[in-house]
């Protein structure tokens, strides 16, 4: 048995944190969390650092179970809830011990309840919290598609409701935005949305198709007689501790119907401001757009871009006890103390233009449209900023430049656009550089010529070799690349003399402006993310 030390002593001799991040961490994590993870979580380490220290100072070796040749006889030995719940994978036996892989060695007492349990020694090897979870999933989950069909014709739905729950435990443990069950001819694909790509896990036999589809829609209160058109709705439940929002969208394909389940993991709904990606001036600019009393402030970019994100921060930041937030939106995404949230619901007559309308008549100080999506709403949304309130909305642009003259193809009278817009925000995310392995490089040629084309220079670039914690993707994680376009008092004589907005563009170049490729270029400086990343979602080079 390792010597029982500390975690925080142990990553203090190393000199990787000093006493005072420890306390503060200690002070403000949750109750249930550990020191480890609320360490990784506000960037103090890397779990790299942590894996090296626990290696060198515990003498435990670290384990990449990527391609791991786990032993399949002994997972009788660790009930899968249990796996799940305590980040552990039993590997392989050997001289009458049993090999666990775990994210925390340090935890003693769940060695001493295997011991108890298993009746074995167990050696403990490190790994990371994500490759534990991929090994959960592939053997664990994977081991129980072999589901008889006949039990079904019992009524007996014990196994379908099995397969989703492990199909949404999954999910929320690789921390996929999307779940896609798409019927084929043959089987049923289940792929999930990690960082922005799809990526299959799973197969599951077509004779569970129907009743797996029947299970999802019963949840959802949608109509499950209704097969030949699409249908949308949600489910709020809680995933093993994690409550989650399951947004679910149905679409009839020739194999059947197609099910998408969008993730929102209510732990980490809210974000702050600071925790954006916003480069220092994009955010001094952005506070002044939202500080002023009133005016339209819109966010822009494709689906899946982040918007949201951004708005509900935004709200977040203003939500003062002195002011009345009303927001509208379709569907209410996550739902925020002391902000009065109103659903769009078409089937009754409350659409954003009406929902609108009754908005301004409960006095309220600032407004947020969830997405602008036709004339009648920009026009109410435009009047509401022109008489003393402060309106913040989405559109779906390119770019922060191309949401002027979207406003005017609406049929907005130009005049109007240029006395109520304040400014407006574009953004796209882009795949993170794993910190586990950031590994320097020198740039090619074609990346000198896009920072030289751009008016900057670049000695080193970065990109992610591959390891256990990215699971040899080079990536972990999504950040947002901005720009901030402050419409100004020039802009707006620009736009009443009816000037190009590649003559606004330029003055905005000129007068300092980050569009979204040089904010991206600065996060390849910095080593955040790579050229093929900023090559997929900017504008222009």
């Amino acid at each position: 048995m390792p010597t029982r030390k500390r975690l925080g002593d142990l990553l203090k001799d190393a000199g990787l944190v000093s006493e005072e991040q420890i306390n503060e961490t200690l002070t403000n994590k949750s109750n249930n969390q550990k020191l480890g993870d609320a360490l990784l979580e506000r960037g103090y380490i890397t779990e790299r650092q942590l894996i090296e220290v626990l290696e060198f100072q515990l003498g435990i070796p670290h384990v990449s179970l990527y391609q791991y040749p786990i032993d399949e006889r002994v997972l009788g030995f660790v009930s899968k809830e249990m796996a799940q719940e305590q980040h552990i994978m039993p590997l392989r036996m050997q001289e009458n011990e049993l090999l666990v892989a775990m994210n925390d060695p340090m935890d003693y007492y769940v060695i001493d309840d295997l011991e108890i349990s298993t009746g074995l020694g167990i050696s403990p090897v490190i790994a990371t919290r994500d490759d534990i979870l991929y090994a959960i999933n592939r053997y664990y989950f994977n081991n129980d598609d072999g589901i008889d069909p006949s039990v079904l014709e019992d009524d007996d739905e014990s196994p379908i409701i099995n397969t989703l729950d492990q199909i949404l435990t999954t999910g929320v443990q690789l921390k996929a935005s999307d779940i896609h069950i798409d019927p084929q001819e043959q089987h049923v694909h289940v792929r999930y949305r990690i960082d922005g790509q799809l990526r299959s896990e799973k197969t599951i036999p077509k004779q569970f198709q129907n009743s797996l589809i029947a299970r999802i829609k019963i949840l959802a209160n949608l109509n499950i007689t209704q097969t030949r058109l699409p249908q949308d709705g949600r489910i709020k439940t809680t995933v093993g501790v994690t409550p989650v929002d399951l947004r679910i969208s149905s679409l009839p394909t020739v194999n059947g119907e197609k099910i998408v389940i969008r993730i929102l993991d209510l732990n980490n709904a809210l974000m702050q401001l600071n925790e954006l990606n916003f480069s220092e001036q994009n955010k001094r600019k952005y506070r002044q757009l939202i500080s002023q009393p009133s005016g339209l402030v819109l966010l822009t970019g494709p689906t899946g871009s982040g918007k949201t994100s951004t708005l509900y921060a935004s709200i977040n930041d203003l939500n003062k006890e002195t002011v009345n937030i009303v927001t509208i939106e379709d569907p209410v995404e996550f739902q925020m103390e002391g902000v009065n949230q109103v659903q769009v619901n078409s089937s009754v007559g409350l659409t954003f233009a009406e929902g609108l309308r009754s908005i301004l008549r409960q006095d309220p100080n600032i407004i947020m449209v969830g997405e602008i999506r036709d004339q009648e709403t920009a026009e109410i949304a435009i009047r509401a900023s022109l008489t003393g309130h402060l309106v913040l909305s989405t559109l779906h642009t390119n770019s922060a430049l191309d949401a002027i003259p979207r406003l005017t193809d609406m049929g907005i009278e130009p005049y109007l656009v240029v006395s109520s817009l304040n400014g407006v925000v574009a953004q796209r995310l882009v795949r993170k550089i794993c910190r586990d392995c950031l590994t320097e490089r020198q740039p090619t040629e074609m990346e000198k010529d896009i920072f030289s084309k751009n008016n900057m220079t670049v000695d080193t670039v970065y990109y992610g070799k591959g390891c256990s914690s990215c699971h040899h993707r080079g990536y972990r994680g999504r950040i947002a690349v901005h720009e901030v376009l402050v419409i100004d008092e020039t802009i707006k004589g620009m736009l009443l003399n009816q000037r190009s907005i590649a003559d606004i563009r330029t003055y905005a170049k000129n007068e300092g402006m980050e569009f979204l490729i040089h904010d991206g270029l600065k996060k390849i400086q910095t080593g955040l993310t790579t050229m093929e990343e900023i090559m997929q979602v900017s504008i222009s080079i």
